[in-house]
């Protein structure tokens, strides 16, 4: 199907496809970046690759120059670019629950040269015990922030990883939900309601300030100036009574301001109300939220498999800057822009959501980037 047919096929308001590829039929695509005229992107591990890098110098034709398979029973749905270096995440597929336990997998971090583009070079491989890495974020050609499993503590922590070698990548820092780590006492203000997970999913630093997403333990602002020492400064939960499972905390610090996203995880909307938070971090021993965006209009919990947010475009270096406009994926609402000028009033500007892929009930959109020409 060309970008014509599918445009002529979408929903859509200020926002025009110009250009599609369907990865050679390997359509598990999650995170992806642009570096250059190429576009890497990560796949979720349904398929058998881990990495597809596509030559977008034109939009409109996009070609896939190179794929890359994952390890077995492995998926690297996560990638991160900082100069010449591309990392990987490497993580047992949660979404495989027909995956015998005994079966060993790859954990950690796999690093990569690409002054090469199109011919991603290994050159490290900080290795974990366990699961591994989940969500990352390496901007500074330095240090890894990512929500990895570690010996010692039961659910997910936030891991920073020191890649200034790359050869050689080690562990700088650590920090874990109070009460998660083995033999650790859970604070009353950290005591999870039933059914509900506390672990880290994701962090983006600024400056020596990280804001660290916790499912449903909400947002911690951590105090990073000592990598060797994060050190909690406050800690936001409004879950319940909304649905929870925060999945990104993006900081616009030039507005003192954080656009929390909600993950939906459930189908058919069989789960708490999932929204995209704004709140203000003026203060940041107090942390407050201050509106929400619009829920889009419509009948998405009849449309089929997941409805409501992901992920935000994430103001990364040479991406797209704004702090006042903003872009979730929403699954099968597509993609959403919102305009927050207006913190306490955001309001929709855009959207675009494309036909189901055959075969499927709706489509689902998970991840994003916005360039910098738009």
């Amino acid at each position: 199907m060309t970008a014509a047919d599918i445009q002529a096929r979408s929903e859509s308001w200020n926002v025009r496809l110009i250009g599609h590829h369907d990865l050679n039929g390997h359509g598990d695509g999650m995170q992806l970046l642009k570096s250059g005229r190429y576009v890497y992107v990560a796949h979720l591990g349904t398929s058998p690759m881990a990495l597809s890098i596509v030559d977008a110098a034109d939009p409109s034709d996009p070609k896939v120059v190179r794929q890359m398979p994952h390890p077995p029973n492995t998926h690297a749905h996560k990638v991160q670019i900082a100069g010449d270096i591309l990392i990987q995440n490497q993580e047992r597929p949660y979404f495989d629950r027909n995956l015998p336990a005994d079966v060993p997998n790859e954990a950690g971090i796999r690093i990569y040269n690409i002054a090469n583009p199109t011919e991603p070079r290994e050159i490290g491989y900080l290795k974990l015990p366990g699961k591994g890495v989940h969500r990352m974020w390496f901007t500074d050609g330095k240090y890894a922030h990512v929500a990895a499993m570690l010996p010692g503590i039961k659910e997910r922590a936030y891991l920073i990883a020191d890649i200034s070698d790359p050869s050689n990548p080690k562990q700088a820092g650590v920090w874990w939900i109070p009460g998660t780590k083995e033999g650790e006492q859970t604070p009353p203000d950290w005591t999870p309601f039933a059914g509900e997970h506390f672990h880290v999913h994701g962090a983006i630093p600024h400056g020596d300030r990280s804001y660290v997403a916790l499912v449903d333990a909400g947002m911690a602002i951590l105090d990073i100036s000592d990598i060797s020492k994060p050190r909690t400064i406050s800690h936001i939960d409004w879950s319940p009574p909304f649905g929870g499972y925060a999945h990104t905390t993006l900081p616009l610090p030039g507005r003192k301001l954080v656009v929390a996203v909600d993950e939906s995880v459930k189908y058919d909307c069989n789960e708490g109300e999932k929204r995209v938070w704004i709140i203000d971090v003026r203060e940041e021993r107090n942390p407050v939220i201050v509106s929400t965006c619009p829920v889009p209009e419509g009948d998405f919990c009849k449309r089929g498999l997941r409805f409501g947010p992901h992920n935000a475009h994430e103001n990364r270096p040479g991406s797209f800057q704004s702090e006042n406009i903003i872009f979730v994926t929403y699954y099968n609402a597509g993609l959403r822009v919102f305009d927050i000028r207006n913190q306490y009033r955001p309001e929709e500007v855009g959207f675009f959501i494309p036909p189901a892929p055959e075969g499927q009930k709706a489509p689902m959109f998970n991840d994003l980037y916005v360039d910098a020409d738009g």
